[in-house]
This record gives structure tokens, C-alpha cells and sequence, in this order.
């Protein structure tokens, strides 16, 4: 329980960082209008001149009282807490480092940092039920009622916010916040992907006992065993069925190799293991 609390604490304060990152120094002294309350609050402020945090925090407020509401206790305490260490670090980055106007002159390099940084750490509060508020709560929203992705969900949230930038900044931004906003849905839905990814072992071999012996001592991994014969020797088998995190999927095929030399392995990726020891539990 320790090590799962200290994961959601690491990926909620490095997913707020990140966002914060993103829009500080890169979204918007660019003006890049790529969803999000972020990307709202540019607009008004550039057609209404509002100040851009004042409105990011007032919007946030509301939709964080929405959110706590309809998306349950646990989801709620941890999405304000998120919202609190972006609007945290965005004061701070504001205030060390005050951005005038862009890094560079080159305004698709912005662009791939303005929607990198937050799509990354976007996915990572995602990832355990946490937001930086704003549109994400909507998306989260959207998820829970339709069962969409978190990235097609939040992309349908954040679309017409984006296409709003068409009227006040012209076509060339408008084109450029589209563009950021299609690429962010598809960082968000990897990035998630890639951090669940775990690899699922199907090993056939003549000594199981010794590998189940081995993966356990180990891994701490439990194994299902299936009887079965090769259609060529006629010979007994065993087939093993075996999950385990990217991490320990080296150690695992050296444990198998170990202990039958000979083994069968067929080694696949899979994006979501549900179940004691991993997600769920």
C-alpha cells in the first residue's frame, strides 16, 4: 500500500509539473489555443483582454466542484489536489521565470513542446485518477458515462475550444492549436499505454515444477499450468501462462532458460492487466 500511495503522490506532482511546464513556457506566450481551460483563458484574454490565470483559477474552481460531484470522492480529492499543484507551480514558473514572449522564433518547435509536456503529464495523472481539473474533469466525465479512451474524450472536449482560435488569432494559429490539439489525444493514449504495459508468457516445457519454483522464489508471480502433448514427439508437456511488468520480463525469460533450456516461450505485449498484483487490486 505504501509503494501505491508513493507511485500516485510521484505521478501527480510530476503530472502537474509537467502541465504547468507546458503552459507557462510554451502555450502561452504562443498564443496556442489547443483545448483545455488553459487554452479558453487564452482566448478571452485575447479577445477580451482577461487576466489569463485569474480566469484559468475561476474556471477551475467551478468544474472542480462538478467533478467532485459526479465523479466520486476519491477521483475528486485527487484531481484537487492536482489542480492545486498546477495552479502551485504555475505561480512559481510565472513568477521565476516570466515569459514575455516565445523561446524561439520557431513556432512548430513550440508547439511540439506546448503539447508534449502537458499530454505527458496529462497521461500520468490519468493513469491514477487524477487531473489538473478543467477539461480533463470533463473528459474524465465523458469516460465514465460513454467508456471512451481518456484521449478521445478529452479530445472531444477540447475541440471547439480549439477551433475558437480560429476567430481571434487567425488561421495560421487556428491550424497550428488543431494540429497540437489531434497529436496531444494520441501522447495522452500512449503514454498510458506504455505505462501499464506488462508482457504475458506463454512458456511450454518439460519441467514446470522447477520454473514455478524458480518464477515464485523470485517474482512473487503466481503461474497457471495447462497440461498439453506435442504433436510431433507425442511427448507430455506443460504450458505455463505467466504475466509480469515490463521490468521483470528480462529477469523472467533468464529464470525460464535457467531451468529448462530447451523451453518454448512466446513472449507478447499487453496494455492492461486486471487482477491481484496489478490494476484493480
Amino acid at each position: 500500500m505504501i509503494k501505491k500511495y508513493l507511485k500516485t503522490a510521484i505521478f501527480i506532482v510530476v503530472g502537474a509539473f509537467l502541465n504547468a511546464a507546458g503552459v507557462c513556457f510554451f502555450k502561452m506566450p504562443n498564443s496556442f489555443t489547443t483545448g483545455g481551460v488553459s487554452g479558453l483563458s487564452i482566448l478571452l484574454n485575447g479577445a477580451f483582454g482577461f487576466d489569463t490565470v485569474k480566469t484559468m483559477t475561476i474556471i477551475n474552481i467551478a468544474l472542480l466542484f462538478i467533478g467532485f460531484a459526479i465523479l466520486g470522492k476519491g477521483c475528486g480529492i485527487k484531481t484537487i489536489i492536482g489542480t492545486l499543484l498546477y495552479t502551485v507551480f504555475q505561480l512559481v514558473l510565472e513568477w521565476i521565470y516570466p515569459m514575455s514572449a516565445p523561446f524561439t522564433n520557431n513556432t512548430l518547435l513550440e508547439l511540439v513542446f506546448a503539447i508534449m509536456l502537458p499530454a505527458i503529464g496529462t497521461a500520468m495523472m490519468f493513469n491514477v485518477d487524477s487531473s489538473t481539473g478543467g477539461t480533463d474533469i470533463i473528459a474524465q466525465i465523458i469516460k465514465k458515462f460513454t467508456g471512451l479512451d481518456s484521449g478521445v474524450a478529452l479530445l472531444i472536449a477540447d475541440v471547439l475550444i480549439a477551433s475558437l482560435g480560429f476567430f481571434v488569432f487567425g488561421i495560421e494559429l487556428g491550424l497550428l492549436s488543431l494540429l497540437g490539439l489531434g497529436i496531444r489525444s494520441l501522447i495522452v493514449d500512449s503514454v498510458i499505454e506504455n505505462i501499464n504495459l506488462c508482457k504475458y508468457f506463454t512458456i511450454i516445457t518439460t519441467k514446470p515444477d522447477m520454473i514455478t519454483k524458480a518464477i515464485f522464489a523470485s517474482l512473487d508471480h503466481s503461474v497457471t499450468i495447462l497440461d498439453a502433448k506435442g504433436a510431433y514427439s507425442g511427448a507430455d508437456k506443460a504450458v505455463l501462462l505467466v504475466v509480469c511488468r515490463r521490468s521483470e520480463a528480462m529477469l523472467l525469460k533468464k529464470l525460464v532458460k535457467q531451468e529448462d533450456p530447451g523451453a518454448f516461450l512466446m513472449i507478447t505485449n499487453s496494455s492492461e492487466i486486471v487482477g491481484k498484483g496489478f490494476q484493480g487490486t
